[in-house]
């Protein structure tokens, strides 16, 4: 299991889109490669969130993380919100949020288990069953899936795990020592190479 803390660091509110599509192309991708993902961002971002949590559990998950925090992401794309700005330069930085030793239990009150029918890896392995499972923290609407076990009784552990991942992430990016490793992460979008680059409004990777 992997998790990131995706940011826009101090940047304008154009990085908050570049974060919001950086999201939405690292879930694809995860997808993909038959990795869960789970999210955790403020929804009431109207342009998209400052900063993000990501968790990925999967073969691939590793995989997928060193590629995403090989250096700041740059979003080369003129501005939708100012279309007269000279700037087209847009970065987020990504960086692994280290797991706790120990992940916290939840209150079995505030999730809610349900079960469904997911294909495997490829489509290879069809569940015949509703074996994955989809964790629900009530008090937050936050959710985490598994369906990479084995039984129903694997993935419903799988989810809460992930799920509980999820929640100390966010509750120690709310903590100030948390607040040092954002701006942490912008200073190194500044001073670094770009890792992944994408352009244009539709957010095209760029080899």
């Amino acid at each position: 299991m992997r998790r990131l803390l995706l940011t826009a660091g101090r940047g304008p509110a154009e990085c908050r889109l570049a974060v919001a599509h950086a999201l939405q192309a690292l879930a694809a991708e995860a997808d993909a490669a038959d990795c869960d993902c789970a999210i955790a961002q403020n929804e009431a971002d109207r342009l998209g969130p400052a900063s993000a949590i990501v968790v990925l559990d999967g073969p691939l998950a590793d995989q997928i993380a060193q590629r995403w925090t090989q250096g700041p992401l740059l979003w080369v794309c003129r501005s939708p919100l100012r279309p007269h700005h000279g700037r087209k330069n847009w970065f987020v930085g990504i960086v692994d949020l280290p797991l706790p030793h120990q992940v916290p239990d939840l209150a079995a009150a505030d999730v809610r288990c349900e079960s469904f029918r997911a294909g495997g890896p490829g489509g290879q392995h069809q569940n015949k069953t509703e074996s994955a499972v989809r964790a629900i923290h009530l008090p937050t609407g936050l959710t985490a899936i598994a369906r990479d076990g084995r039984s129903q009784h694997r993935n419903r552990a799988l989810a809460l795990t992930r799920l509980a991942a999820l929640l100390d992430g966010r509750a120690r990016l709310a903590e100030a020592g948390e607040a040092r490793l954002v701006h942490a992460a912008h200073d190194r979008v500044q001073r670094g190479a770009a890792g992944l680059r994408f352009e244009g409004p539709a957010f095209r990777a760029v080899e």
